[in-house]
C-alpha cells in the first residue's frame, strides 16, 4: 500500500511538473495605436522605454497585420484565427442598450483551446464580441475571468459609468458622465497585475485588451502628463463633454490634445513595464512569452492628430483605411532563451495566424479550422516557415472596401457597395511602401490573379453583406 502511494504521489507530482512546465502567454493588445506611435517603430516624440525595451530583448516584426481595421471585427479574427472573409464578426454591428452582435455559440475561440489544454485564462480591458449572458461573452469564449469593459461604447470614455467582471456588473461610484472620479484603466491594471499572482503556480494565458490610446483624449493629469504639456503647439479640441448632455459613445473637449494623446502612449508603456515587472518579480519572465501588438492603425477621433505624430510610421493610411497605415500594426514577441533578443523579420503574418501559433506553443491539439499558418518557426529561427499565398481583408463600412497582398504586390478595391466590379488599385510595396503609386494599369496579369483571391477569400455573410447582393 505505501509502495502504491509513493507511486500515486510521483505520477502525481510529475503531472504537476509537466504542467508548470508549459509556458505562460502573455498577449497585449493596445486599441487604436498606429505602426510609429512607438520609439521602436520609429516614434520621435513620444517616450515608450518598456516597449522599447521589451522590442530590444525579443523579436519585432516589420511586416505585421491586424485582422481588420476597426475593433469588433479585429479581435474576432484574432480570437478565431480567420480573417474577416471567414470569421463570425466583420463589422462594429451595435447592440442595445449595451454590447455588440455577439460570436455565435458554434465559434471557437482559441482561448477554449487554451483553457482546455490546462491553461488559466483571463482578459483584461475591452471585449466588444458580446454582451454578458450572450453567446459571445467572454465566459462563453474561454475566459475564466474578464474583467473591463464589455461594450466597445462605452469604452469611448475613461471614466465609465461601470465596468464588467466577469457577470457582476461594477457601478464605480462618482462616475455618471457628469462627474470623472475613477479612472477605469488603473483599475483594469490593478486586475491584471492580480492576475498573475493569483496564477503564478499554473500555466496561464492572459489577454490584455487595453483601452489605451483610443480616443477619448482623456486621463489624469498627473506626471505622464506633465512631461508633455508645454512640449508641442495646441489646438483645443471640442467634443461631447461629461454633464447633463454627455452620452456614453461620446469624446469629451481636451485643451491640449497632442499632450493627452502623448501621455496616454506613454501610460500604456508604463502598464506593459508593470507587467513585465511582475512577471520578473514572481520569477516566471524565463517560462513566459509576451506579445505585444494593436488592434488596427491610428484613429484621427477626439482630437487625434496621426498626422503630427506619424503614427501610421509613414504608411498611407489610419484607421478605416485598407491601405497600410490602416492594418500595418507594430507587433513584437519576447521570450527569453527561445526567440532571438533584438531580431526582426519581414515576414507577413496577421492575427488570424496567433491561434495555430498560440495552440502550438501550448502544445495543444490543432484548430479544425483557421486560415493562420502558425509562426512559431520564425519566432524560433528553426524549421521551414510556411506562408500565406495571400492575406486578405475586408471592411464593411465606407462604401465596402477590400484588400489582399500577395508577396510584394498589394490590391485595394474601394466603394465595392455600389459597384462589385470596381477596378483593383495596386501597388507594389516593395518599390512603393506608402502606396502612392497605382500600377494597375501596367499588370493586368497580376490585377487578375488579385481580383481571383478576393474572389477565394470572401464568403458571404447574412449578418455582415459586404456587397448588399453580390
Amino acid at each position: 500500500m505505501k509502495q502504491l502511494l509513493m507511486l500515486f504521489l510521483c505520477i502525481n507530482c510529475s503531472t504537476i511538473a509537466n504542467a508548470q512546465q508549459k509556458p505562460n502567454i502573455v498577449f497585449i493588445l493596445a486599441d487604436d495605436l498606429g505602426y510609429g506611435d512607438i520609439g521602436a517603430y520609429g516614434q520621435q516624440k513620444i517616450k515608450t522605454p518598456n516597449l522599447d525595451r521589451l522590442a530590444a530583448q525579443g523579436m519585432r516584426f516589420t511586416s505585421f497585420y491586424s485582422g481588420a481595421t476597426v475593433c469588433a471585427p479585429s479581435r474576432s479574427s484574432l480570437l478565431t484565427g480567420l480573417h474577416t472573409g471567414h470569421t463570425y464578426i466583420r463589422g462594429n454591428k451595435e447592440i442595445q442598450p449595451e454590447g455588440q452582435e455577439p460570436l455565435a455559440d458554434s465559434v471557437q475561440s482559441y482561448a477554449l483551446m487554451l483553457q482546455r489544454a490546462g491553461y488559466a485564462t483571463g482578459a483584461f480591458g475591452k471585449w466588444g464580441l458580446g454582451m454578458v449572458g450572450t453567446s459571445g461573452a467572454p465566459d462563453k469564449k474561454g475566459f475564466d475571468t474578464f474583467f473591463g469593459y464589455n461594450c466597445q461604447r462605452q469604452s469611448h470614455r475613461y471614466y465609465p459609468t461601470h465596468l464588467w467582471d466577469n457577470n457582476d456588473k461594477v457601478v464605480l461610484e462618482g462616475n455618471d458622465l457628469n462627474e470623472k472620479k475613477v479612472y477605469a484603466p488603473a483599475l483594469i491594471q490593478e486586475r491584471t497585475l492580480a492576475f498573475i499572482e493569483t496564477n503564478k503556480d499554473r500555466p496561464f494565458f492572459l489577454f490584455i485588451p487595453s483601452v489605451l490610446p483610443h480616443a477619448e483624449l482623456q486621463g489624469p493629469e498627473d506626471a505622464w502628463y506633465r512631461m508633455y504639456e508645454h512640449r508641442f503647439s495646441e489646438t483645443p479640441h471640442r467634443g461631447n463633454d461629461y454633464g447633463p448632455e454627455a452620452l456614453v459613445a461620446g469624446y469629451a473637449s481636451v485643451t491640449k490634445p497632442r499632450a493627452t494623446f502623448a501621455a496616454m502612449v506613454s501610460r500604456l508603456d508604463v502598464y506593459v513595464g508593470q507587467v513585465l515587472d511582475k512577471l520578473e518579480e514572481l520569477g516566471l519572465s524565463d517560462n513566459t512569452i509576451v506579445m505585444f501588438s494593436s488592434d488596427n492603425g491610428p484613429h484621427e477621433e477626439g482630437g487625434a492628430d496621426p498626422g503630427f505624430f506619424n503614427s501610421s510610421g509613414g504608411f498611407r493610411g489610419v484607421k478605416r483605411d485598407l491601405y497600410e497605415g490602416g492594418i500595418r500594426v507594430p507587433f513584437v514577441v519576447k521570450w527569453p532563451g527561445k526567440v532571438k533578443a533584438g531580431s526582426e523579420t519581414a515576414h507577413p503574418a496577421a492575427f488570424w495566424d496567433l491561434m495555430p501559433t498560440f495552440l502550438e506553443i501550448a502544445g495543444a491539439p490543432p484548430a479544425g479550422i483557421t486560415d493562420g499558418i502558425s509562426i512559431l518557426p520564425t519566432l524560433l529561427g528553426k524549421g521551414r516557415q510556411k506562408e500565406h499565398r495571400y492575406l486578405y481583408w475586408e471592411f464593411h463600412e465606407s462604401g465596402g472596401r477590400q484588400a489582399v497582398r500577395a508577396g510584394k504586390w498589394k490590391a485595394v478595391r474601394l466603394q465595392l457597395k455600389n459597384d462589385p466590379d470596381k477596378p483593383l488599385e495596386l501597388y507594389d510595396l516593395q518599390e512603393d511602401p506608402g502606396e502612392q503609386q497605382d500600377i494597375a494599369a501596367r499588370h493586368p496579369d497580376i490585377v487578375k490573379k488579385m481580383e481571383q483571391y478576393m474572389q477565394q477569400a470572401h464568403v458571404e455573410s447574412p449578418l455582415f453583406p459586404l456587397t448588399g447582393g453580390r
